[in-house]
């Protein structure tokens, strides 16, 4: 049986099945006279809460990482939220109700809210609410968490939903993938288990109470399905896609302080995404030729209030410093849409992906726009820092934003504050309008980086996070590769390097193609790296070259997959 869901992490994992049960525990409602008391007991419970979070924190982030800790962060500003405790402590004193109802009715509120909303991310935040709840509620109960770290066989989890604080302790020696009934790809459990590099298959529906306990399993994290039982001869190829694939990883290593540079000589820039200096110890240490991408938005999502100048001059002086030279391309805030602080209330929006975000608000609110510019005029100094604007959609936004970091500069000059004034301004071509007028955009601009990941989604009006319509979002479709070739030809036209940093430069049956296209800088997630590097370094430009004039001129993603796959090694 071959069950298909979602592919929210990559590999392949051959094991038996754990069934993981939700918590079957009944919340009963019940009158109570002492309602003083059953509310300190509900605060009592908080307390503990706050101390697991904290925990869970910690070891988070000795584990995963300061961005993956970020989740739990997030957890324990929800316990200190007086107006979700508050809520639960109202509906216990003013309705005479035991705690653990109050919780419960309260919180299933608050998720139906972000159930109900036209945004896939939001929506897998009401897992978070769930999440938080659940924990408070075993403690009033007294039962003991479920700790999946203590599994002691090797197996594939199997659930209807994995919690974020249920993903943090998966040992991945133990749980070799997982499969759920409902989540998506921005799911936090998805996230996790791509940094902690097993497969997971999300998103699966109903089909997935076929499985049953120490079923045999494939979990195939890169096409996103399930063989259960399979034959043997599935499992002979199976087993030897996972033994090809750990010798190839092995091999991979010999290219790590190698150039990226083609067999007749093209040279390009392998780079990396990150969201923190740990992570670009990652991109080093994976081989990284420079940073494609930090995303300076997890910097102010890891706090309680805006990062002051001086603190963010610290967290880029430290990354620059860390790459040595190498190139680091600095995104302004991309704020808004999926990503929301909760210390800046942005008004509720019915389309936030099109909406009051990234450099509109910047634009908007020029005194956190001005704190983040001259602090990173300020870091310059300390490495070959490229400042980059997300979501520039015309001219006259880009103006303004090179306008506002000439302000920064004056301020600092005036201040005999030392910078580099040369530091190179570019920005993210991730709306198709900027890709449509990028002739003109690429006059005024020192590079630009192709963000593919919005540019797909806006180019083909696809939430990709939407499982009914995820088969439309796809890096093969001709009219995105189409606008991408634009702004390469655009961008060379006027001298201009051109790079890309969403989740398509990573991609191996597209790498071939893009090289042709003449791109300059492919960024990626920096386990991918040595991968791309070891693709490029087998191919020639000019080879290459050769696929793009007849790629152009196929009609559907399927003709271009096959024709690369045909014409590429």
């Amino acid at each position: 049986m071959v069950i298909k869901g979602i592919s929210a992490s990559s590999g392949i994992a051959i094991g038996k099945a754990l069934i993981l049960k939700e918590d079957d525990y009944e919340i009963v409602k019940k009158d109570v006279v002492e309602c003083e008391c059953e509310n300190e007991r509900f605060k009592e419970a908080i307390e503990k809460g706050k101390v697991q979070l904290q925990n869970t924190i910690n070891t988070t982030m000795e584990k995963l990482g300061e961005e993956k800790s970020k989740i739990f962060e997030a957890h324990l500003l929800m316990l200190d939220d007086p107006e979700f405790v508050g809520a639960i402590s109202s509906k216990i004193l003013l309705e005479k109700v035991n705690a653990e109802y109050a919780l419960k009715t309260t919180s299933e509120e608050l998720a139906s809210i972000f159930e109900a909303l036209d945004n896939d991310y939001m929506r897998e935040r009401a897992a978070d609410i769930r999440d938080v709840a659940s924990r408070i509620i075993r403690i009033l109960k007294g039962i003991e968490s479920v700790c999946i770290g203590d599994i002691k066989e090797e197996c594939i989890i199997i659930s209807k939903d994995l919690t974020p604080s249920d993903t943090a302790q998966i040992d991945k020696e133990k749980v070799l993938g997982f499969a759920t009934e409902i989540g998506g790809i921005t799911s936090h459990s998805a996230i996790i288990a791509r940094s902690i590099g097993i497969p997971a298959v999300l998103g699966v529906g109903k089909e997935i109470n076929h499985i049953k306990d120490n079923d045999l399993l494939i979990l195939d994290g890169d096409n996103g399905i399930i063989i259960v039982n399979p034959d043997d001869k599935t499992l002979n190829n199976y087993k030897s896609k996972m033994l090809n694939d750990i010798e190839f990883k092995k091999n991979l290593i010999k290219f790590k302080d190698m150039e990226s540079i083609t067999l007749d000589n093209r040279k390009v820039e392998v780079a990396a995404n990150i969201g923190s200096a740990k992570d670009a110890l990652n991109a080093i240490s994976n081989g990284a030729e420079g940073v494609g991408l930090f995303r300076t938005e997890f910097l102010y999502m890891s706090k309680e209030e805006l990062p002051s100048e001086e603190e963010q001059f610290s967290a880029y002086k430290e990354v620059l410093e860390k790459l040595e030279g190498k190139p680091v391309i600095i995104r302004t805030l991309d704020i808004g849409g999926d990503k929301k602080l909760p210390y800046l209330p942005i008004e509720e929006e019915l389309n936030p992906f099109l909406g009051y975000r990234a450099i509109r608000l910047c634009l908007d609110r020029k005194d956190i726009f001005k704190t983040q510019l001259r602090a990173l005029l300020r870091a310059s100094l300390y490495g070959n820092l490229k400042i980059m604007f997300p979501m520039i959609s015309n001219l006259k936004e880009l103006r303004e934003g090179k306008a506002v970091l000439e302000e920064c500069k004056g301020e600092l000059r005036k201040e005999k504050i030392d910078f580099n004034d040369k530091v190179q301004v570019g920005i993210m071509v991730e709306i198709p309008s900027a890709a449509v007028i990028s002739d003109v955009l690429a006059k005024e601009v020192d590079f630009f980086s192709i963000g593919t990941n919005d540019l797909i989604q806006y180019t083909t009006a696809v939430d990709r996070m939407n499982e009914k319509v995820s088969y439309l979002y796809d890096f093969f479709s001709p009219a995105v590769l189409r606008l991408i070739k634009t702004v390469i030809d655009n961008g060379h036209k006027e001298g201009k390097y051109v790079g890309m940093c969403g989740e398509m430069a990573g991609n191996i049956e597209l790498i071939p193609l893009l090289l042709g296209m003449g791109l300059d800088e492919f960024s990626m997630s920096a386990s991918s790296v040595l991968r791309a590097r070891a693709t490029i370094k087998n191919l020639k430009y000019e080879e290459c070259k050769k696929l793009v004039p007849k790629v152009m001129e196929l009609g559907t993603s399927d003709e271009i997959r096959e024709f690369l796959k045909n014409n590429t090694k």
